[in-house]
């Protein structure tokens, strides 16, 4: 992950795990407290992260272009996913998801897709795979200057190969 311990400023486009992409809206404090307030685009939300566990609830900045260009090319490997039930492959991919980087965001993608290939999955797995998917195609879209339904194409192209 990308945080470098950076100080984030208002204008700047950021990833908030389990969120997704959004920007910098304002520094305010409150209660002797500063926060962050993060438009996020994808769900026309606001939400105030305390500036102090920033890095520690995984905000950073957008990917740079190799990594998104790289997180897309991952999307074609075929990793077994076999020997686990649900439960265990949702807390798994929670934590990937918590990591926050794009990378594992495009693990979490990966094979949730390959998995509803097989089966179909549950709701608390396809709901976590909607969200990846919308976090994936959000960044990549940002950091590529691609509209979405392109990065989309490019996506599910990879994935089905």
């Amino acid at each position: 992950m990308s945080t470098d311990n950076a100080v984030f400023r208002v204008g700047d486009a950021v990833v908030y795990p389990l969120q997704g992409v959004g920007s910098i809206i304002s520094c305010e404090k409150r209660r002797e407290r500063e926060y962050y307030r993060i438009g996020i685009a994808a769900s026309d939300m606001d939400v105030l992260l305390p500036v102090e566990n920033a890095s520690a609830l995984g905000l950073r900045h957008l990917a740079t272009v190799t990594e998104a260009k790289k997180a897309i090319s991952s999307l074609s490997e075929k990793k077994e996913t076999r020997g686990l039930d649900w439960k265990q492959r949702l807390l798994k991919n929670q934590e990937l998801m918590k990591d926050g980087s794009l990378a594992s965001i495009a693990i979490v993608v990966n094979s949730l897709y390959r998995r509803s290939k097989v089966k179909e999955l549950p709701v608390q797995e396809r709901k976590l795979y909607d969200n990846a998917l919308s976090i994936l195609v959000d960044e990549t879209s940002s950091v590529l200057g691609i509209g979405t339904e392109e990065i989309k194409k490019k996506i599910f192209a990879k994935l089905e190969k």
